[in-house]
Formats: structure tokens, C-alpha cells, sequence
């Protein structure tokens, strides 16, 4: 995949000097930077590839969406593979700085998913289906430690919620203020919140998913 403009070792210049100004500890992460830094772009081109808005091939550095789930794969590659914590809190405060999500690097985010924008968007250590689409102010969270099932291919409009005993079935789409509080989703449907915190589901006439993936 082309990192374009800076390149494979300019993107690994920038996010040094990235880190050394909002973390200036004098801690060096070079090495295990680049230990896992191609990885990290191979998980990312994958995701990208899928993406229909998306050129494939091509991660811009400068494109806020693509930066934010570079660090996410890049924080998650890190831990998965060395154990080590550090880098991957300071990458996880970093997104949480640039692009205000609160995203943990131990989530086990799918290989396919899509942000439209990112701003307020907080993610619990649920369960997360492939080509998930995440839009700003959703959250995703537990009640009493439990946390919710989010199966293939849903869509979080704005301002939605998921907490708890829920599983959110595959083909669900929750419209923006959507809040789904220890129930489920039928799957395949539009789903609105209601009076008493029940939900409405009404079936999905154009498949959705065909706006944000390519297969």
C-alpha cells in the first residue's frame, strides 16, 4: 500500500515526532515501532481496500478517518504481538487526542469497518462483527460488566447507543439517537428508538451497506 506524500519511513518520522510532543518523556519506541509498523499497514490496506468512499491502495497520512484507524490497528498490532503496553497507551491517547475517540488498543475491532466521523465515538470491549460502520457520538458500552454483541455488518448512525445484554443482530441499522439498552435486534432491519425505551424495527428497502463497502 502507498503511503502517500512521506512514504513508509516518513510516516514512521511523523508519528515519532508525534509522540516525543504529546508524550516528551524522553522514552525512544523506534524499534518496536518498526517491529510491527507493516503489519499494522497491512490490516489498515485491508480495511481501506473494502472501503467504497476510499481509493484503494492509498493511506493518507492527512485524512483524519484513515489516521484515526491506522492507530488503532497500529496500537492493537503492538499489543497483540510484543505484550507491550506503553506505545500502545500513548497511541491510544493520541487518537483519543486528534480525533477525541476512546478506542483501547485491546478491542478486537474487525478487519473491515468504517468511521464516518469520529468525534465522541466510545468503544467497550464488546464483541464486533466485520464492515461495522461507527458515525460520531456512538457508544458502545457495559452494564453491570456485561457488554453487547455487535454482529456482521451494522450500522451505528449518530448519537446511538449499545449497552449492555444486547446483541445487535447482523443487517441492523440504528438510526441516529438510537438507543439499545439489554435487548436485541431482529437483524436485517432499520431500528428506532421509542417511548419507555422500547425499539421499533421497520425492514431495510436499499441495502445500506452498498454506501460504505465494495463487496
Amino acid at each position: 500500500m502507498q503511503v502517500l506524500r512521506i512514504g513508509r519511513d516518513g510516516l514512521r518520522a511523523y508519528l515519532l515526532r508525534q509522540l516525543q510532543h504529546h508524550f516528551p518523556d524522553g522514552r525512544e519506541h523506534g524499534a518496536l515501532l518498526d517491529a510491527h509498523l507493516d503489519e499494522a499497514l497491512a490490516r489498515l490496506a485491508v480495511c481501506i481496500d473494502a472501503v467504497r468512499p476510499w481509493t484503494p491502495g492509498q493511506f493518507d497520512y492527512l485524512h483524519s478517518t484513515q489516521y484515526c484507524q491506522f492507530l488503532y490497528y497500529l496500537s492493537n498490532t503492538v499489543w497483540r504481538r510484543s505484550g507491550e503496553t506503553e506505545l500502545p497507551t500513548k497511541l491510544f491517547l493520541l487518537n483519543k487526542a486528534l480525533n477525541a475517540i476512546d478506542c483501547f488498543y485491546e478491542i478486537d475491532l474487525p478487519a473491515r469497518f468504517y468511521i464516518g466521523h469520529s468525534v465522541g465515538i466510545v468503544l467497550a470491549k464488546a464483541r464486533y462483527g466485520d464492515r461495522l460502520v461507527l458515525y460520531q457520538h456512538c457508544t458502545v458500552g457495559k452494564n453491570h460488566g456485561v457488554a453487547p454483541v455487535i454482529e456482521d455488518g451494522v450500522v451505528l448512525y449518530p448519537d446511538s447507543v449499545v449497552i449492555g445484554r444486547s446483541t445487535v443482530r447482523a443487517g441492523s441499522v440504528l438510526s441516529q439517537g438510537c438507543r439499545v439498552v439489554n435487548q436485541d435486534t431482529p437483524g436485517h432491519c432499520l431500528v428506532f428508538g421509542a417511548e419507555g425505551g422500547s425499539l421499533t424495527c421497520k425492514p431495510i428497502g436499499t441495502p445500506v451497506l452498498s454506501q460504505f463497502f465494495r463487496d
